[in-house]
């Protein structure tokens, strides 16, 4: 049998561990310090403001470029120091290019929906309602990562037909589990937001017809999509027929807007539910109800399924302080974000 790998050392720090022991004996009683594959490595007493003081150190250690990472080791909190990585910076270029391109893809699928004789006005009121939901989403993000001090992206949209939603890199890890919630949390809200107000807008532009059957790829609306389009448009029910509401493209927009809410809510991989399940759950359960998440859109929308498997194969990245307790707020926030998921659900998604 061959002997196990030994780990690398990491970089060697800028700060003697002296300093680092007293910095880290300033905010906590140290049980025991020791050096652990050249990292230093304290164990701690558990104490009341251990997330308190934990956010004081890191922005004392951030001054000095190093990050402190707080684990259970056994029934033992662990308190580890290493060298801050350096960032990539990103180049706005890319942002911008890809930017331009779904621009002219949501342009041109806007100029489709339509309708035969083609408007440049809908195309592009089509294409401003859409990228202002998924822009607001993704600044959302940017924002709440800049006031935790968690280094991101400007967001990166992908084209496609309209387009395959924009997203943000984030290079550095939420310093404790009340940032990883609020990065899961503001996204979605501030998407679903824009999405209902330009739902409100559009839907008084659509035209509702009866028609004795369904055509072919005629899609169920989210719940409160219908909800609106009932109070907006006043139509009755038929008494035979069908009722069938021909969507403005700005109408349109604000549909996608809900299914994006309603996907990017799932509890898997790095989805924004996937954060809030993570730091409220456990990962287990997160994994468990991942699964569960699966199977049901591979009933519904099979490609999406394919699409959520292969993100939910990464494992999730934890708080520096993967110790502390979610806040109790943001507990019950959470509630919040259960009621936008059912609200986003369509009873029956036939998108593919």
């Amino acid at each position: 049998m061959e002997p196990e790998p030994v780990p690398p050392p990491p970089p060697t720090l800028n700060v003697p561990y002296e300093q680092i022991q007293q910095m880290v004996a300033s905010e906590f009683t140290i049980e025991e310090g020791l050096i652990e594959y050249n990292t230093p490595t304290f164990y701690i007493k558990p104490q009341s403001t251990l997330k308190q003081a934990f956010m004081r150190l890191y922005r004392e250690f951030d001054s000095k470029q190093l990050i402190p990472i707080l684990r259970k080791r056994g029934d033992r909190i662990m308190l580890q120091v290493a060298s801050k990585p350096p960032v990539k910076p990103g180049n706005p270029l890319i942002n911008i290019i890809l930017l331009v391109a779904t621009i002219g893809t949501t342009f041109f699928t806007g100029y489709l929906l339509s309708g035969e004789t083609g408007s440049i006005v809908s195309a592009a009121l089509f294409s401003a309602a859409l990228l202002s939901i998924l822009g607001t989403h993704e600044m959302a993000h940017k924002l709440t990562a800049n006031r935790h001090g968690v280094e991101a992206s400007y967001p990166y949209f992908i084209p496609g037909l309209p387009t395959f939603g924009a997203v943000i890199q984030q290079k550095s890890l939420a310093p404790n589990r009340d940032a990883l919630f609020d990065l899961g949390f503001s996204g979605p809200i501030v998407g679903f937001i824009v999405a209902v107000l330009v739902s409100v807008i559009g839907i008084p532009w659509s035209t509702p017809e009866i028609v004795t059957e369904l055509p072919l790829g005629v899609i169920q609306p989210p719940i409160l999509f219908d909800f609106l389009a009932g109070i907006l448009l006043r139509f009755e029910t038929p008494s035979s027929g069908f009722l069938l509401i021909v969507l403005h493209p700005v109408a349109y927009a604000g549909y996608i807007g809900l299914i994006v809410t309603m996907l990017n809510l799932m509890p898997i991989g790095q989805l924004d539910g996937g954060h809030v399940a993570h730091v409220l759950l456990g990962e287990k359960v997160r994994a468990v109800l991942s699964f569960v998440a699966i199977v049901a859109l591979l009933f519904v929308a099979w490609p999406m399924a394919l699409i959520a498997y292969f993100l939910s194969r990464a494992r999730h990245p934890d708080a520096l302080d993967a110790v502390s307790p979610v806040s109790r707020t943001r507990k019950i926030a959470a509630i919040v974000l259960i009621v936008v998921f059912v609200l986003c659900v369509a009873p029956v998604m036939s998108l593919f």
